[in-house]
């Protein structure tokens, strides 16, 4: 088996989709140098993304779409009739200067990804994880769907077995969609119950092919690991997928804006933990995530865990340098030390609802293709 790899670029250093989104914040860049800081990221096991060519993107997406992108990226602006037809230069999903290559250089390091685990093995994208990019338009700040795209590339090495596991507070909605029906993936989803994209109900199955649970808000650490214990892990030890994609969003911890979901980042490396083991290939992406801090520790444990290595109790002075040097136009001043001295959140235990109690019941009782 080979060692892990870590794909990351330098696009995303000083990229923004503009001071006032969500995703003014930076991620990836901050993940590299956090585990670079701590020494878990040596040049042997770091690989550059490339940037996906356009044909590679119409696997899933038009050439229209994908050609308006390239074009929006060019121009800088939009006309009214691409915004309303591709949903670009929306509030969500607005023109920037690398709105092309950035999503891009994701969807590359995710075809990347599935040819590096051709013979097997652990490949972390976390620049990757747009799961609301649908073919002919953006979503939820996904311009392209790296996801659907992997998945693809899995299946045109002749798989048929894959497993597609989504822990985002957000439903999958476009990789659902492109996958409806699909007897060769089984998409697993869970994601804050009533929240945007308001899809993925406990009773859409997507043709059969997807197991949809949603979290009622204030789920909490306990209420997380009852759902990966009783449905995600039987689910996908009944599979025995040939090919296994975690989508590791860290927008359902606590201190994220843009969820009302109360996870500790606990529960992320415990799901990476449990489904390293259950194919022989596993593609491990980001997400959503909107609070510096909480995104670039958890990301940065998902590798950890991916890797082998011990997360520190405090971490060393460089890698706190990194952490104590980001700002957050929503929050100007500094975060609780923990967020900066510290890796590993406080455990978020407590009471599991009892709606949450009944739809793992009615998960577990459910005849599914795969079990």
């Amino acid at each position: 088996m080979h060692p892990p790899v870590f794909i990351g670029s330098n696009i995303y250093r000083g990229s923004s989709y503009g001071a006032h989104h969500p995703l003014s914040i930076p991620r990836v860049p901050t993940v590299i140098d956090l585990c670079r800081a701590i020494g878990w990221l040596p040049p042997g096991r770091y690989i550059n993304s490339p940037r996906a060519k356009p044909q590679a993107l119409t696997t899933w997406h038009t050439p229209a779409y994908i050609a308006a992108l390239q074009h929006a990226e060019n121009a800088g602006a939009v006309t009214p009739e691409t915004r309303d037809r591709h949903h670009l230069g929306t509030l969500s999903n607005p023109v920037f200067a690398e709105m092309f290559r950035r999503p891009a250089t994701a969807a590359g390091g995710s075809l990347m990804a599935a040819n590096l685990l051709a013979d097997g093995g652990a490949v972390y994208n976390p620049g990757g994880g747009t799961h609301h990019g649908m073919a002919d338009r953006a979503g939820g700040f996904c311009y392209l769907n790296d996801p659907v795209l992997a998945i693809h590339a899995f299946l045109a090495q002749g798989l048929t077995r894959i497993a597609y596991v989504d822990i985002d507070a957000h439903h999958c909605d476009g990789v659902a969609a492109a996958f409806h029906g699909d007897p060769r993936v089984l998409m697993i989803s869970t994601h804050e119950a009533n929240r945007w994209p308001f899809t993925g109900p406990l009773d859409d199955r997507a043709g059969g092919s997807a197991i949809n649970l949603p979290l009622p808000r204030g789920t909490n650490d306990t209420g997380f690991r009852m759902a990966l214990d009783e449905v995600i892990l039987p689910t996908v030890q009944a599979m025995r997928p040939q090919a296994l994609i975690l989508q590791c969003g860290a927008d359902a911890v606590t201190e994220d804006p843009l969820s009302r979901l109360m996870l500790s980042n606990n529960a992320h490396w415990d799901t990476v933990a449990a489904l390293r083991g259950m194919a022989p290939r596993l593609l491990v992406l980001g997400g959503g995530g909107y609070n510096p801090w909480t995104v670039a520790r958890l990301w940065s444990g998902v590798w950890a865990t991916l890797a082998g290595h011990e997360i520190p109790d405090r971490l060393p002075e460089p890698a706190r340098a990194v952490l104590a040097a980001l700002a957050w136009t929503r929050r100007p001043i500094l975060p609780p030390d923990a967020l900066i001295d510290t890796l590993r959140d406080t455990p978020r235990e407590g009471a599991v609802p009892d709606d949450l109690r009944r739809d793992i019941r009615a998960l577990r009782t459910r005849q599914t293709a795969w079990v």
